[in-house]
């Protein structure tokens, strides 16, 4: 049953008021990333990102400068999306937020100012699951990208998330796969870091990769039952790897850093594919969907491309500006909870774990 907010009456009016018209304006605060995005009826007419590049020089992401660089964005870019959307305030429908999964303080931030703009602009309140909002990134309307339909398998991956998900409907979703110790983001940062690339490595790794002959070395994959994964062990063997040769080649990694960057690629794909061709066998079910930062990643979308061909899968991977964090991914989960009226009361607190 949804709950709502202390002035339900007035609530429910504006919503039987706008059905035909919705504008939501999301808000996503979870990580280093401050996001505003304005949709109507499900299309994206703004999705705004303010980036912190303070983290770089720390080499990953410092949550209470998090927390304090959110509070500065937060303003100016609600700012912008509405007037990127051309709406005021006071045509909005609803205030959808990401209430978790992420660092708490930063959270905070986006919890407070949606609150506090909900209860003065009188309008409906949604919490959103940012794991969820991840999978659902898929619906947006958008020119050119096929929506999946029901049931699919969704694989999220993300610097703190590595899932598979069974998806029966937007809201029914089972996580059945997911990481026992670090999540595949974590993974490439840290193995970029070992070899000395910059925060945030991942991508580094990524654009070194294509130049790189993914079969020069080989690392182990990680032994893990049913469709969960590990990839704490692989940073571990790789660490080693590096050590090894740097003390009997000091010009180790400059000479050899394309093709280590492919070979590390190269095997935790593998990790991930293997994986999801078995949750494919085991579900009957040939639609995937990815999700997540490090679905941007080209080597995981071109095997699951090849993947189509050779297992015959349906893939859908969504637009890439709505694979990193963002406030439009967001913005269509709320459009979809406010079909259903699941409203937030004002109660709302933020989760820093937060199941799907």
């Amino acid at each position: 049953m949804p709950t709502f907010a202390p002035d339900n009456f007035i609530f429910l009016k504006k919503v039987q008021m706008k059905e035909q018209k919705t504008y939501i304006l999301a808000i996503e605060s979870s990580c280093d990333d401050t996001s505003a995005a304005v949709l109507l009826n499900g299309k994206v007419l703004s999705n705004v990102v303010a980036t912190q590049k303070i983290h770089e020089e720390y080499g990953g992401v410092v949550p209470e400068l998090a927390s304090r660089a959110h509070q500065q964005n937060i303003v100016p870019v609600v700012h912008m999306a509405l007037d990127k959307a051309n709406i005021g305030k006071k045509e909005l429908s609803a205030i959808a937020f990401t209430s978790g999964p992420g660092l708490l303080g930063s959270l905070l931030v986006g919890t407070s100012f949606a609150k506090s703009l909900a209860l003065g602009l009188q309008i409906p309140l949604i919490e959103v699951n940012h794991m969820q909002a991840h999978i659902l990134a898929h619906f947006i309307d958008e020119d050119g990208f096929d929506k999946p339909s029901f049931p699919f398998l969704a694989m999220t991956i993300s610097g703190g998330h590595t899932q598979i998900i069974r998806v029966d409907s937007y809201f029914d979703m089972t996580v059945i796969g997911e990481t026992i110790d670090d999540a595949v983001g974590e993974a490439f940062d840290k193995s970029a870091k070992i070899l000395g690339l910059p925060y945030p490595g991942g991508p580094l790794i990524d654009k070194n990769a294509r130049e790189g002959n993914p079969g020069a070395f080989r690392f182990p994959k990680p032994k893990v039952e049913g469709l969960n994964f590990s990839f704490s062990g692989l940073k571990t063997s790789i660490l080693y790897f590096v050590q090894k040769h740097t003390a009997e080649d000091p010009g180790f990694i400059g000479e050899n850093l394309k093709d280590i960057c492919a070979s590390i690629q190269y095997t935790i794909v593998n990790i991930l594919m293997d994986k999801l061709r078995k949750a494919v066998k085991e579900t009957g079910i040939k639609q995937i969907a990815i999700g997540g930062g490090v679905s941007a990643n080209s080597g995981i979308r071109e095997a699951l491309k090849a993947g189509e061909k050779k297992y015959g899968w349906k893939t859908f991977i969504p637009k890439f500006e709505y694979t990193t964090d963002n406030a439009a991914m967001i913005g269509i989960t709320g459009y979809l909870k406010y079909r259903e009226k699941d409203f937030s009361g004002h109660h709302v607190t933020a989760k820093a774990r937060f199941k799907v």
